[in-house]
């Protein structure tokens, strides 16, 4: 309950202490918006971590070796990232369901172990240290870029590209038969999705002193949290898998006293989410979770007999 007293009552303190917290939340919210993209367009895919290691990789190497500018170092991983989603993006969006998670939990796992963990310039084992790490100056960055990375997403879902990706969601078939090209679209949502996710990771690298290659970073358990983030805040909304990303990096901080069991805990309270809410929190009827009592509702009439 410390950290809940801490934030109302004294902000600037709240603030000062958690700097890092929010500067993660912040990442994890753009991360999770690039697994909103492809969820909204009906892909369950999982790649989110292979193409962040790109984006935080690209820029390291390119601070470390060329000493070039923070500004170009991220454009260039997200470029990369992008880059990587058109080549990878080919052959898997073929696949649908469980069978394009599979193949993309094969993508992450064949660049962090078959090419990170190879490669002397990528340090190999051992990662990379980052020369030139900010992690306090940082944060402003993060909350900067994920009011820009929220108000292109909810551009995108508002528009013809959103309605294509919401009826190729519906019925993949029924899309087709009505001119929309499904594969295109799909692989837009799959591309940009690569980049929203190495935009995440270049500038989740720019907070870190040094750059780990092992799983909880970029391999298959960072995977299963970004889903998470999604499934917890609920994908139907845009806000939904940033509420998600909010509320899961938040609970190590809330239930501090717990120590140990703190993974026990969050479990517990993640399975309550999912039997209790599957739609999630922000899913349909959820939005009152966070609606203001002021907030206008929609009057629902039932329509008049005869």
């Amino acid at each position: 309950m410390d950290f809940f007293v801490q934030l109302f009552t004294d902000p600037v303190a709240f603030w000062n202490s958690h700097t890092l917290l929010i500067a993660q939340i912040g990442i994890n919210s753009i991360i999770a918006s690039s697994m909103f993209i492809v969820l909204f367009s009906g892909q369950l895919s999982l790649a989110a971590p292979g193409f962040m290691a790109i984006g935080a990789y690209t820029a390291v190497l390119m601070d470390l070796y060329w000493h070039t500018p923070l500004a170009l170092n991220i454009a260039a991983g997200v470029v990369l990232a992008g880059a990587t989603g058109v080549l990878v993006g080919l052959p898997v969006l073929r696949l649908r369901g469980v069978f394009l998670a599979i193949a993309t939990i094969g993508f992450i796992e064949a660049l962090r172990l078959g090419v990170i963990l190879n490669l002397p310039i990528t340090g190999e084992g051992l990662g990379l240290k980052n020369v030139n790490p900010d992690p306090l100056g940082g944060i402003y960055l993060v909350l900067v870029s994920l009011a820009v990375v929220l108000f292109l997403v909810w551009r995108l879902t508002k528009g013809r590209l959103g309605a294509a990706w919401a009826a190729i969601r519906q019925d993949e078939l029924a899309a087709l038969s009505q001119g929309i090209n499904v594969a295109r679209y799909k692989m837009i949502a799959f591309v940009l999705s690569a980049v929203l996710a190495g935009f995440g990771g270049a500038l989740e690298s720019h907070l870190q002193t040094f750059i780990d290659p092992g799983d909880q970073q970029y391999g298959v358990t960072r995977a299963v949290q970004v889903l998470s983030f999604a499934v917890l805040g609920g994908s139907g909304q845009f806000l939904g898998p940033v509420v998600g990303a909010l509320v899961v990096t938040s609970l190590p901080w809330i239930f501090l006293q717990a120590q140990n069991y703190i993974n026990v805990v969050t479990g517990l309270f993640l399975i309550a989410v999912i039997v209790f809410r599957p739609q999630g929190i922000v899913g349909r009827g959820g939005l009152a979770i966070i609606r203001p009592w002021w907030w206008p509702h929609r009057n629902v009439r039932a329509p008049s007999p005869g």
